[in-house]
C-alpha cells in the first residue's frame, strides 16, 4: 500500500490488470444486453411477416449474455477477494506501526472494505450503465432523433443537479464518518453512560443524507415523467411505422431511465469514498 493510503484510484492502479479483465467482460455483457430490445422488435416484425428467424437470433443473443455474465461473475469474486485481503492486511500493519487505537483500526478496516466493494459491485455497474446509455442513444437516434435528444436533456439535468449538491454531500458524509469512527470505543467502554446518544447522532447524519438524496431524486423524477409522456406520443406520431421498432424504442427509453437513475447512487458512493480516502491517509 502506498504512503498516500487507500483510494479508488490507487486500487485501480495497483490491481489494474484484474480490473481491466473484469471490465472487458462487463462491456461484452453490456453490449449483448443492449441488443435485447432491438432483437425483440425485429423478432416481432419478423413474426408479423411470417418469419421465425428473429426469434432464434434473439435466443442466441440471450444465451451469449448469460454465458458472458456468468464468466464475469466468477472472475469478479476471485479478483476482488484477493484485493481486499492484501489491502486490509497492509492497512492493519501500517496503523499498528502508527500506534492507532484498535477501535479506530477496526473501523477503518471496515471502510477499506467499502472501496473493494465499490470496485466489485459499483464499477461494473458504472461500466455497463455507460455502455447501455451510449448504445441506447445511438439506437434511439436511428429510430427517433427527437426522443434521443430528449434523453440527452434528461442526462444534462441530472449532471447539473448533482453537481450543485456535491459539496454538501461531501460535508454530510464527513460528519457521518467522524461519528462512525467513535463507535467501537463507545461500545467497548463500560464507562460510557449514554451510547444511545452516539446512535442518535448517527441517525441524524443518515437522515440528512437521505433528505438530500430525496430532494435530488424528486427533481430528476419530474424530468423523467416528462420524458415518459413525450416519448410514446412522439414515437406513435413520428415517422416510424413498424410496430416492432416502436416497441423497441419504448423499451430503450425505459432502460435509459433505469440506467440513468442508478448513476446518482454511484455518485453518492464516490463522494463517500473520496471522504474516506482523505481520512485513511
Amino acid at each position: 500500500m502506498s504512503s498516500q493510503g487507500v483510494s479508488v484510484g490507487s486500487l485501480v492502479s495497483r490491481f489494474k490488470f484484474r480490473i481491466i479483465a473484469t471490465l472487458v467482460l462487463v462491456a461484452l455483457e453490456g453490449g449483448a444486453v443492449l441488443l435485447f430490445p432491438l432483437f425483440i422488435g425485429l423478432a416481432i416484425n419478423g413474426l408479423l411477416g411470417g418469419s421465425v428467424a428473429g426469434v432464434f437470433e434473439l435466443a442466441l443473443v440471450a444465451i451469449a449474455a448469460v454465458a458472458i455474465g456468468s464468466i464475469r461473475r466468477f472472475v469478479d469474486t476471485r479478483a476482488y477477494a484477493g484485493a481486499y485481503e492484501a489491502t486490509a492486511s497492509e492497512l492493519v500493519a501500517r496503523e499498528r506501526d502508527r500506534g492507532t487505537p484498535v477501535s479506530t483500526i477496526s473501523a477503518r478496516v471496515g471502510l477499506v472494505g467499502e472501496f473493494v466493494e465499490f470496485l466489485e459491485e459499483s464499477l461494473p455497474g458504472i461500466a455497463m450503465g455507460a455502455v447501455s446509455l451510449v448504445g441506447t442513444l445511438v439506437i434511439l437516434a436511428s429510430i427517433s432523433p427527437r426522443v434521443s435528444w430528449a434523453c440527452v436533456a434528461l442526462a444534462c439535468v441530472m449532471v447539473l443537479q448533482y453537481g450543485a449538491t456535491a459539496s454538501l454531500n461531501y460535508r454530510l458524509n464527513a460528519g457521518y464518518n467522524d461519528e462512525l469512527e467513535k463507535q467501537v470505543a463507545i461500545i467497548s467502554n463500560p464507562g460510557t453512560r449514554r451510547p444511545s446518544a452516539h446512535f442518535n447522532r448517527l441517525m441524524r447524519w443518515r437522515i440528512r443524507l437521505s433528505d438530500l438524496e430525496t430532494l435530488n431524486y424528486a427533481v430528476l423524477f419530474l424530468c423523467v415523467v416528462l420524458l415518459l409522456v413525450f416519448a410514446p406520443v412522439e414515437l406513435v406520431d413520428g415517422p416510424t411505422a413498424e410496430y416492432g421498432l416502436v416497441l423497441a424504442a419504448l423499451m430503450y427509453v425505459l432502460q435509459y431511465v433505469e440506467d440513468l437513475a442508478a448513476f446518482p447512487l454511484y455518485v453518492q458512493s464516490l463522494i463517500r469514498l473520496h471522504e474516506i480516502s482523505a481520512r485513511l491517509r
